[in-house]
């Protein structure tokens, strides 16, 4: 089977592309965008069109054919910046924005459906369309997703990335650990406020606090295998609101990102011993809270070697990165769990017409020649799955 596009076209990935990007929602409060995704859905043949959960929608197409079933995932959500970028479509939303692609994730995965839908009688086995809320806040939505049934009989699973490292015309692919785990913590100590000029008789939430940062660097470059991917960083150090006063309570926060579930629990063991034996060394008491994020995106060698192949056909094998993995986080995990599967890269960069922003930047966008690109692949990648 050939992924030359029958229906879809580049201007009508490029108009629900920016389509929601002018109308983003954040995560859990994806009302509208659901409801474009569901009625857009409804309007191809065949798809059956169902809510797993009040802000996700999945399609389900059944090829005229039996055979496997492969589901195939977009996110939805935006994220909480002010967009500074200056052309026609911008973020109608104050403060709102899609700062990472998910705008272009859903047009594609919308454009793999119409196409698949109306190839139905080439069609082996079954594809699962999932719209995914909420993949940038915790628990996020792929967990809800998975526990509502959306992976139930689900053979294989892929997914895909628009990524501004990467070059548009590129596919990025990645075997076995691709992303970390985003765990999050939270250390409070908690002291003896009092007067800045008498800091004896005050126990120092800040010079304690300062001792824990400085300690929890020595997780990685003391305590852990160097072999081993593991970050501990320290974003937030909240205390005070007076020249003049030692304040009482210290608010440490930070993540840590690791692609093994057993350094996840070492680390977390570890810095609640580091805090405990500093504050307690100066008198000081404190609370922890750990988090645990998403699990570690994991890719299965067969399927990702079907999406490289793949890939090869439809574009050369020149076409073909092998970026190093991220310590970026992904719940695409949660899919993981439950059916083998590859996450894999879109190149979205051009440096030549000025997109080269960061994700989560006020100016990040996309090449819009990754669309047709990335859509063309999830077809493809249906038809060699599925006669796999």
């Amino acid at each position: 089977m050939s992924a030359v596009m029958n229906r879809v076209t580049k201007e009508q990935l490029v108009a629900w592309r920016r389509y929601l990007h002018m109308n983003p929602e954040l995560s859990f409060q994806e009302e509208n965008t659901s409801q474009f995704v569901y009625e857009t859905l409804q309007s191809f043949p065949h798809v059956e069109v169902t809510r797993p959960t009040r802000y996700s929608v999945m399609g389900r197409l059944i090829g005229a054919k039996p055979g496997p079933v492969l589901a195939i995932r977009a996110d939805m959500d935006a994220l909480a910046i002010q967009e500074e970028n200056d052309f026609a479509f911008v973020s109608q939303k104050p403060g709102v924005m899609h700062a990472c692609g998910h705008d272009g994730h859903t047009a594609m995965l919308l454009g793999a459906a119409q196409e698949l839908a109306y190839r139905r009688d080439e069609l082996q086995g079954e594809v699962r369309f999932l719209f995914q809320h909420a993949e940038e806040e915790f628990p996020g939505g792929a967990q809800e997703m998975v526990d509502n049934g959306v992976m139930d009989g689900v053979d294989y699973v892929i997914g895909a990335h628009l990524w501004s490292p990467i070059e548009v015309g590129k596919i990025g692919i990645v075997y076995g650990k691709m992303m970390a785990s985003p765990d999050a913590f939270t250390i409070t100590v908690s002291g003896k406020g009092g007067h800045a000029g008498i800091p004896h008789e005050t126990v120092d939430c800040l010079a304690i606090g300062t001792q824990i940062v400085s300690n929890l660097q020595q997780i990685v470059s003391r305590n852990t295998n160097p072999f081993e991917p593991l970050v501990v960083s320290v974003t937030q150090f909240h205390a005070g609101t007076a020249h003049n006063v030692i304040p009482e309570h210290a608010t440490i926060g930070g993540t840590v990102r690791t692609m093994k579930q057993e350094l996840r629990e070492e680390t977390a063991k570890r810095i609640e011993q580091i805090v405990k034996g500093i504050t307690e060394a100066h008198g000081a008491s404190y609370s922890f809270d750990f988090i645990y994020g998403y699990r570690p995106v994991v890719n299965a060698d067969e399927v990702t070697k079907q999406i490289e192949q793949t890939a090869i056909k439809l574009f050369g094998k020149e076409a073909i990165v092998y970026p190093e993995p991220t310590m970026g986080g992904e719940d695409f995990s949660a899919y993981l769990q439950k059916a083998p599967g590859c996450f894999f890269f879109i190149g979205a960069r051009n440096e030549r017409k000025g997109i080269v922003y960061p994700h989560h930047h006020p100016r990040f966008t996309i090449d819009e020649d990754s669309l047709l690109m990335g859509t063309s692949l999830f077809v493809q990648a249906a038809f060699d799955l599925l006669q796999k």
